[in-house]
């Protein structure tokens, strides 16, 4: 199971992200709204140097992906990418996006459960029925929204390849986060 690792958008805090990047999460997106191109170059770069094998994304910046060697996050309104480009990810709101969206490298199935400022979450039934309907070829399909590692087990799907979360790894101890979902 894929373990992504979202920033609260609280800043670049080299504390904070060290711990969560030497965590043992396999991938890790940088979503820091506030900070200027060359600030969020500057953290993809030192977040390379500091765990060169977790998978980098940065959210909604072309220029920032390019010029850091890693994977774009587009946002919802994010302009369609010629395939290719970068790896590329996208979120997934609704089953209708599938079409418009499968040659993303990854898609981020969100809400899958309660989360604060969100829609209506999908919920287990509905996000089972929808990847009951994927072929098995595609883009890598992760669940976000209220995940955590007591409901992450519902979520089991073989065509689901991980988690996205922002809280479990960033309120408390985030090696403790990723054990419990390794465990379940």
């Amino acid at each position: 199971m894929i373990l992504l690792a979202i920033t609260p958008g609280l800043g670049f805090d080299r504390e904070g992200w060290r711990s969560v990047l030497r965590s043992g999460v396999d991938a890790f997106l940088i979503r820091e709204k506030n900070l200027s191109a060359r600030d969020l170059l500057e953290a993809a770069r030192w977040c390379q140097d500091t765990a060169p094998e977790v998978v980098l994304w940065v959210a909604g910046r072309l220029d920032v992906a390019f010029a850091a060697g890693c994977g774009l996050h587009a946002p919802e309104n994010h302009p369609d990418l010629e395939p290719g480009l970068v790896p590329l990810s996208r979120p997934l709101h609704d089953e209708g996006q599938w079409k418009a969206r499968v040659s993303a490298n990854q898609l981020l199935v969100s809400p899958v459960f309660a989360s604060p400022g969100k829609d209506t979450p999908w919920g287990v039934s509905r996000l089972h029925c929808f990847l009951d309907r994927l072929p098995a070829e595609g883009p890598r399909v992760l669940a976000l929204g209220g995940v955590d590692p007591l409901n992450a087990a519902t979520l089991r799907h073989p065509r689901l390849a991980g988690i996205a979360a922002i809280r479990p790894f960033w309120e408390g101890a985030p090696a403790v986060a990723v054990a419990r979902f390794r465990e379940r």
